[in-house]
């Protein structure tokens, strides 16, 4: 299984990228200013349920692929590497995406609500290749099974990412005022953010650990 110290980088990690404002955390910010903080929960509860279904399909697809074609995961884990630079490219990139605007949305019954979390999260590719391109480069298939390796970091992950967006939904209004006027955190927060996916890229790129069956 995974080492203590493996586990903790991946949870710095995904702490860093959840911090990174993105479709499910500007729903739920934008939910709690507009109908208040029980509906950025139930929006949340929406988008966390969501991670699930992206952490079954992507767990289930790298069991399978590993049973098929054992040598394919190092393929699969150099194609994440090469994406998680272009993610750091985006991050650090002139006119780079960073800013942290609520938007205006109508009143929701909470059925609506959790279902619009859900399906901001489901439908939103970068979710799908988020996991696709990050979960095997700390996957170790020669320890033991991929299902239970990738039930382990999802777990992490999903708590972090809820935890976090909690967070910003109790505290929303005041987050939100202080992000929005202050450009130093945000370029600050955009070259941390690629800085750390550019050096995990590079740990990918020359790790010679190899798939076994």
């Amino acid at each position: 299984m995974l080492t203590a110290t493996e586990l903790g980088w991946f949870a710095l990690a995904s702490l860093l990228l959840v911090l990174t404002p993105g479709p499910n955390m500007i729903y739920c910010v934008s939910r709690a200013l507009c109908q208040g903080r029980r509906a950025g929960f139930v929006s949340l509860a929406g988008v966390l349920v969501g991670f699930l279904v992206h952490l079954v399909a992507t767990t289930l697809g790298l069991t399978a692929l590993l049973a098929a074609v054992p040598f394919a995961f190092d393929a699969v884990r150099l194609a994440g590497a090469a994406y998680l630079l272009w993610m750091a490219w985006q991050a650090v990139r002139p006119g780079g995406q960073a800013p942290f605007a609520a938007r205006s949305l109508p009143v929701d019954p909470p059925a609506r609500l959790f279902r619009m979390g859900f399906l901001t999260n489901v439908l939103n590719p970068k979710v799908a290749m988020f996991y696709l391109s990050f979960f095997p480069q700390f996957l170790h298939p020669e320890r033991g099974a991929v299902l239970l390796q990738s039930a382990l970091l999802g777990a992490i992950q999903i708590g972090i990412s809820g935890l976090v967006n909690m967070t910003l939904v109790i505290c929303a209004a005041s987050i939100t005022a202080v992000l929005s006027r202050s450009e130093g955190w945000l370029r600050a927060q955009r070259y941390l953010m690629g800085s750390v996916l550019a050096l995990l890229a590079l740990r990918i790129a020359t790790d010679g650990r190899k798939a076994t069956a």
